[in-house]
């Protein structure tokens, strides 16, 4: 490894700011590489999943004692999980069967899908790809390049 392949101190610091924002708020990292659509589409899509795993089972999903399996995959969804569970501990939320299965499986899903889009903002941000079309290649002029082409 080389002295250019290694990370500056502002890019890991980048890199980590993405990576939380995107864990804080689900799409916020990809909100802030410049990928809005996609930061609104993700926070959209896993926090409906995350409320209706909510819905089915109640508050009462979140059990960091007695699910804590799946109380980690819900954490993965944002930090606010702990809160819910601390409120979910302290009140009378019991739930049984079906719906907690149901709603466990909603909410840590929702954790895990959030988990796989933090990961890609902070490889979208290492890259460099925030605004730009996944898989474009570009040359020395930003054209973009086909297989056909010969810039010699």
């Amino acid at each position: 490894m080389t002295d250019s392949d290694r990370l500056t101190a502002d890019e890991m610091l980048r890199l980590v700011i993405v990576g939380l924002a995107a864990w804080v708020v689900p799409g916020a990292g990809h909100f802030l590489i410049r990928e809005r659509k996609r930061g609104v589409i993700i926070f959209v899509t896993i926090t409906a999943l995350f409320v209706s795993g909510l819905w089915i089972g109640s508050i009462g999903v979140i059990d960091r004692v007695g699910s804590w399996p799946w109380y980690l995959g819900q954490m993965l969804f944002s930090p606010a999980v702990g809160i819910l569970g601390k409120i979910a501990q302290n009140g009378d939320y019991v739930c049984y069967g079906r719906p907690l299965d149901t709603g466990q499986i909603y909410t840590g899903v929702a954790g895990l899908l959030n988990l796989l889009c933090i990961l890609s903002a902070v490889y979208m941000a290492y890259c460099g790809r925030g605004g730009e079309m996944i898989g474009s290649d570009e040359d020395d002029t930003g054209q973009p390049v086909t297989e056909g082409d010969s810039n010699g």
